[in-house]
């Protein structure tokens, strides 16, 4: 476990010489999710995953802003000894990723997002309490889906105000990806996302187009069939190919 704050987080490294990756959670998810890419990539990178607050082993927190979801990452990067690793990101991983990069660009060889981060968030009040009124309504289910790594050790109101927040910084990520200085690789799933309505991944998958243009550090490594929640399991090869591109791409290939 490694402290930060009022809190401790489980992390997990499997050591060794290779190319260090950092996994970086969905909003609800543990480290488990990466088992499959992990076993793509094999032995000849240097895996590092981590439960964020509340989430599988770690512990529970008085905080869950993205400011502390930005400090838990430099204290596993600082406790674990890691320079310029290649962040992988899932949803809000692939957000953390981005904007963690965006703060740092000497600190990180480059990023892999998956189904994400893309520059469309709600920010209209009604959008916003929408949402909201979904995690009241879901209080008494959330509690059974932590084992899923579907839900978080915490109440419905610090749920909603998760995605409240990741929305925000969402809204406002045209900027910083049309300015990245370091190397993107997208992974892009085609499904929709449960509880889609109206088509809203693809506008927010379409949204990312016009900065492709603009900035040739941001590049799609793939295009899959899958939806949001099951890209992991059903297209781990194509996210650790794009491991394996953008560790080539930055001269930091080792198998």
């Amino acid at each position: 476990m490694v402290p930060v704050d009022d809190t401790a987080l489980a992390v997990t490294d499997t050591g060794g010489s290779g190319t260090p990756v950092v996994y970086l959670n969905g909003s609800y998810s543990t480290q488990k999710a990466w088992r499959q890419v992990i076993a793509d990539l094999g032995p000849d990178f240097r895996h590092i995953t981590y439960d964020e607050r509340a989430r599988g082993k770690s512990k529970r927190s008085a905080d869950y802003s993205f400011d502390a979801v930005i400090r838990d990452l430099d204290v596993v990067l600082r406790t674990r000894g890691v320079d310029r690793p290649l962040l992988v990101g899932w949803s809000y991983g692939a957000l953390l990723g981005v904007l963690w990069a965006a703060r740092h660009p000497d600190r990180v060889a480059g990023v892999v997002g998956v189904d994400g981060p893309f520059p469309m968030g709600w920010t209209e009040e009604a959008d916003l309490e929408r949402v909201r009124k979904l995690f009241r309504r879901l209080r008494f289910v959330l509690p059974l889906a932590v084992p899923f790594g579907l839900a978080a050790r915490m109440s419905a109101a610090q749920h909603a105000e998760i995605q409240v927040e990741s929305h925000a910084l969402h809204a406002a990520l045209g900027p910083t990806l049309g300015g990245l200085t370091v190397p993107v690789r997208y992974v892009i799933a085609q499904g929709d996302h449960t509880g889609d309505a109206g088509g809203e991944m693809d506008q927010a998958r379409a949204s990312l187009d016009p900065l492709l243009v603009r900035n040739p550090n941001l590049q799609v490594s793939a295009r899959v069939a899958s939806n949001h929640e099951k890209i992991l399991a059903k297209d781990s090869p194509a996210v650790a190919g794009a491991v394996r591109e953008l560790a080539a791409a930055v001269g930091r290939e080792v198998g």
